[in-house]
Parts: C-alpha cells; sequence; structure tokens
C-alpha cells in the first residue's frame, strides 16, 4: 500500500468514525431503543450492527489468503465510497450482522465499535504490505482484496450514520 493510500484509508476511517460520533451526540438512551416504524432497525441497533460488522469485517482481513499477483481493480476501488454510502440503495444485512440485542446501552455499542475501529486504524498504520495481495471474502461483494475491504468498512460507518439521521429524523416527525 502506497503511503497517500494508507493516508487516505486512515482519513476515512477517522471520517466515518467522527461521523457516527457527531450523529450520536445528544442520542438519549430511549431515543436510541425507539424504532421509527416495524421492521426498521433504532439507531441502538444501527450501532450494534456497526460494531459487530467492524468485527466481523477486520476477522476476514486477518483470515486473508496471499496471492502473488495484485487484484487491483481501480474502477472497483473508486465507485465503493459512494456505492458504500447510498442509502438509495437498498442492502440485506447478512444474518450474523444483523443486530440481536448483544448490547444493552447505546454507549456499549458505541464503545465496542470505537475499540474494534481503532484496531482496525492501527493495522493499517502498521501495515507495510500491499493489500491487493490479499485476498478475502465480503458476505455482499464477494471477493474482494484486503485494500478494498478496508474501503468498504470505512464507507459502511457514513452509511449507517446516514441511516441514524433519518431514523432520528423519522422520530422526531411522528413526536406528538
Amino acid at each position: 500500500m502506497e503511503a497517500h493510500e494508507k493516508q487516505g484509508i486512515l482519513a476515512d476511517l477517522e471520517k466515518g468514525r467522527k461521523a457516527l460520533l457527531d450523529v450520536l451526540g445528544g442520542v438519549t438512551g430511549e431515543v436510541a431503543a425507539k424504532r421509527p416504524a416495524p421492521g426498521r432497525w433504532s439507531v441502538l441497533e444501527c450501532v450494534e450492527h456497526l460494531a459487530i460488522s467492524e468485527d466481523y469485517l477486520f476477522s476476514q482481513i486477518a483470515a486473508s489468503r496471499y496471492s502473488d499477483v495484485a487484484m487491483a481493480n481501480k474502477d472497483r476501488e473508486a465507485l465503493i465510497p459512494s456505492r458504500g454510502v447510498d442509502r438509495t440503495r437498498a442492502a440485506q444485512t447478512p444474518e450474523a450482522g444483523r443486530p440481536t440485542g448483544r448490547f444493552s446501552t447505546l454507549r456499549g455499542a458505541e464503545e465496542h465499535f470505537l475499540a474494534s475501529r481503532h484496531r482496525t486504524m492501527r493495522f493499517v498504520e502498521d501495515c507495510g504490505e500491499d493489500l491487493r495481495c490479499r485476498l478475502t471474502s465480503h458476505p455482499l461483494a464477494e471477493t474482494v482484496n484486503c485494500y478494498e475491504m478496508l474501503l468498504i468498512m470505512a464507507a459502511h460507518a457514513h452509511r449507517h450514520s446516514k441511516q441514524i439521521e433519518e431514523i432520528k429524523a423519522a422520530l422526531a416527525s411522528a413526536a406528538p
């Protein structure tokens, strides 16, 4: 991974972390637990999903396999950030990523995500290899290189920060 790519990934991961913290500012435990409509996730469920997904996606990087040839697709890499945050495109969460009440509080889910994101960022900081030569599997994108996986992880926090904004707006408009 080139130095400028490493800095770009780190900046994107940090922006996603900050976007989540910003959108969660002022959210009470009561609001966090409310679903805006039947079948829709609450704020707490979104953050739970982010926390467990960060762990899962990082585990996929850790379990990646080396390839003698880099699997680089610059066009696909360029599309990941915009497609990842596009809330007009529905994405079905795999069973393992669905919220199940693993965290009883918003703070607990948030802290877990932040610790996991910190671990991801430390990995990038310490990485000295070409992650395009490490292949892994993503539940929706299928075979990806680990550089693409990091791009996906960076976009994921932005996507769900937008979802949390939508949830907050829906709850505010439904309030008496």
